[in-house]
């Protein structure tokens, strides 16, 4: 019995050795397990916080740069609406009107001439510990811009040729994607390619290019034959109203882009009174209505620019073959066409299109600048005054002509959503003078918007009124309970 009970007591005290050393150890492998969780968890959180403030801080960045040029620092408004890549994709941004996705408004631009920390205190920090060790604040001087402007050049230029390598991809398909077309389109296109561009996003030429000459040969042929039906015939055979009408486009016609001297040219007024006629006898809901003058003018510059070389004040349309004015006109009207079809009741009877964009256009400003809206409530100023030429002629009286084509490269991007959109570019248009606007009383300020100082624009103001046209889409559009009243 002795002798059994003492490896029993052996075997006792052994299981409490391994006991203790197995609850040891298992309490150390739940400690271990315990920490480990706490810093996956970390981690986890960390790793969502810094997600968050990524996204966030490039959107800010954004919102950075436009403050930044607002306040008078001068860097090419380009480098706000390019899409923020690796180089070979440099330089597209995704059309507004085409998609908005937050993976969209992830990629707006986070790579400018001024210190990216400048300003931090006026943007909303999600995470003020996450981002002090990123972003400090630091002082900029003019001889540091400019020390930083060489590089910026060198990376527009790299970026261009980016762009053009990505036009002539998807150019050179089969069948061309539109919506990738689009997308690349809405930053501007390229002169040389305009004139295609244009008629792929208009559907006036087919994506598909082994169709696309006999599509344009037959659609020519078809407006040479209403030419020949409505325009070449004597009065005698045409309505009291559509000899008034044909009267209306001829006196319209010389006054059509008055400063620039190539529309002055006499074939150049028939060509646009015989595209206007046509497209008025085929549309009789509308008929013709005086600002579709000024939206015929972008398609002729750009159709004549495949057959024209240099400055558009050196153009001579005498220089042409009758047969290749012909395939301009209808190239033109066809064009036209296609435009207006998005925006049928802007010139119909009282154009109630205009009215309610107008209407959403003074919701806008509102709700973006409510001093300037307020102060312009108060000197009993309606924004139809003003507004209605811009909606009418789509901004190409405001602005200089050599800016309209680049400016109708967006409109044309975004195709069935332009309508909208135009209440965004408009407001950002606006405001680029709320400054102004707000020391003016009811007199000046009727001037002052009827005669606005654009003149000395470039490229680089046209690329901030989109660049913050788009903005406020992105922020506004999909949230319409910030804009009801």
């Amino acid at each position: 019995m002795v002798k059994r009970s003492e490896p029993l007591r052996g075997s006792i005290n052994e299981r409490d050795h391994h006991g203790y050393r197995h609850q040891t150890m298992k309490s150390n492998s739940n400690s271990n397990s315990h920490s480990n969780q706490e810093d996956l968890k970390q981690q986890d959180t960390s790793s969502t916080n810094s997600h968050i403030t990524t996204l966030d801080s490039r959107f800010n960045q954004t919102l950075r740069n436009v403050q930044g040029l607002l306040k008078g620092r001068s860097f090419p408004g380009k480098v706000l609406i390019t899409r923020r890549s690796d180089p070979p994709d440099g330089a597209i941004l995704g059309s507004p009107g085409v998609s908005r996705s937050p993976s969209e408004i992830d990629s707006l631009p986070n790579k400018h001439m001024d210190d990216p920390n400048e300003d931090q205190s006026h943007i909303n920090k999600p995470n003020a510990s996450t981002s002090h060790n990123k972003l400090k604040p630091s002082m900029s001087n003019p001889e540091d811009r400019s020390k930083e402007a060489p590089r910026f050049v060198m990376g527009a230029r790299a970026t261009d040729t980016a762009r053009l390598l990505k036009f002539t991809k998807v150019l050179g398909g089969t069948t061309v994607i539109l919506d990738k077309l689009r997308e690349l389109a809405w930053s501007g296109v390229p002169p040389y390619l305009r004139p295609n561009v244009w008629r792929l996003l208009l559907g006036y030429a087919p994506p598909n290019s082994d169709r696309r000459e006999g599509v344009l040969r037959r659609k020519r042929i078809e407006y040479f034959d209403c030419v020949a039906q409505y325009y070449d015939i004597s009065d005698n055979e045409r309505t009291d109203e559509e000899i008034n009408m044909l009267r209306q486009i001829a006196v319209d016609c010389p006054r059509t882009v008055p400063d620039v001297t190539f529309f002055q040219q006499a074939a150049v007024q028939k060509s646009l009174e015989r595209i206007l006629y046509t497209w008025a006898i085929r549309h009789p809901a509308s008929g013709y209505v005086q600002g579709i003058n000024d939206l015929a003018t972008p398609f002729l510059v750009v159709f004549l620019s495949e057959h024209l070389e240099g400055s558009i004040d050196n153009w001579s349309i005498a220089d042409l073959d009758p047969e290749k004015i012909s395939d301009v006109e209808a190239d033109c009207y066809w064009c036209l066409s296609k435009l207006l079809d998005g925006m049928q009741d802007h010139y119909t009877f009282a154009q109630p299109g205009i009215q309610r964009l107008v209407f959403k256009l003074k919701e806008l400003v509102r709700r973006i600048d409510e001093p300037v809206a307020k102060h312009i409530d108060e000197q009993g100023l309606e924004f139809l005054q003003f507004a209605f030429r811009w909606f009418n002629c789509l901004l190409i009286r405001e602005i200089p002509f050599h800016l309209v084509t680049r400016l109708w490269d967006t409109y044309l991007a975004e195709g069935d959503a332009l309508p909208d959109f135009l209440v965004y570019i408009f407001a950002s248009f606006l405001l680029t003078w709320s400054d102004k606007l707000l020391k003016l009383d009811f007199q000046e300020m009727v001037m002052f918007l009827q005669h606005l100082p654009t003149n000395n624009w470039s490229h680089q103001e046209l690329e901030m009124v989109l660049s913050r046209a788009f903005m406020w889409h992105t922020m506004f559009d999909s949230c319409p309970n910030h804009l009801a009243t």
